[in-house]
């Protein structure tokens, strides 16, 4: 599918419940939904949240690169090999386990270099993370993410339920995907009322057991709030993991 833009035919690389991703020019930039129907392509409130978190994530270790971009919506650069989910969708086989491996010890050290600039992914699946063409993995898509006080205590921080024990949660629940190949949803609000409500901490039996599951140690862990203090002890966890 191609958008029209500035009197071009671009393609959409990516779609979610706010924004659209077009590809211009090798990059890769973000509009808000709404804009892109109307043909404004003007920055909503979404899209404004999210610049100032790319701001404060600014040169971040495993953070997809955000160009200076003058214009409305968020430039980043290309990843060529698209989403995560995508990309396992396309390969005949499994990735190599030394691979996975890799993706889940980088997505550990990028999201606590993540949690030390005091920002909450809160939104932290297989579609949200990009991958470049040499396979290496990044973060994006921060519209849903939390701004935390640059002095906050990053333990006891938490807005609205989401904190950096949930990051972790959703986190496992990616390493369960990739390593199983079935998806789980680590649902922060599961069997809540409608209307504004907080996130709360799934019970353990509405998530899958991890019995005889490659990590299933460690995603358990993940799943149980706190069980890791810091995403700093989930790095060094996965890193002292041997192939076989």
């Amino acid at each position: 599918m191609t958008l029209d833009f500035n009197g071009r035919q671009v393609p959409i690389v990516g779609m979610g419940g706010s924004g659209m991703i077009v590809q211009c020019e090798g990059t890769a930039i973000k509009f808000a939904l709404d804009s892109c129907i109307d043909g404004s392509y003007e920055d909503d409130e979404t899209i404004r949240h999210e610049k100032s978190v790319y701001r404060r994530l600014k040169n971040c270790d495993g953070v997809v690169e955000c160009l200076d971009h003058p214009g409305p919506g968020i430039q980043m650069v290309f990843m060529e090999n698209g989403n995560l989910h995508d990309y396992l969708q396309r390969q005949r086989h499994a990735p190599p386990e030394a691979l996975k491996l890799s993706w889940f010890r980088d997505m550990a050290r990028h999201l606590a270099a993540i949690h030390d600039r005091r920002v909450v992914v809160a939104d932290i699946k297989t579609r949200n993370f990009l991958l470049a063409a040499d396979t290496s993995i990044r973060f994006s898509d921060f519209s849903e993410s939390s701004l935390l006080a640059p002095d906050c205590d990053i333990l006891t921080a938490d807005d609205h339920g989401f904190s950096i024990y949930t990051d972790m949660g959703q986190l496992g629940a990616v390493m369960y995907e990739v390593v199983t190949g079935e998806r789980c949803d680590f649902d922060l609000f599961k069997d809540q009322p409608p209307g504004p409500a907080a996130a709360a901490w799934p019970r353990r039996e509405h998530l899958p057991s991890t019995q005889g599951v490659c990590l299933g140690g460690i995603i358990d862990k993940c799943w149980t709030k706190a069980a890791f203090r810091t995403c700093h002890e989930l790095s060094a966890a996965l890193n002292s993991v041997g192939l076989g």
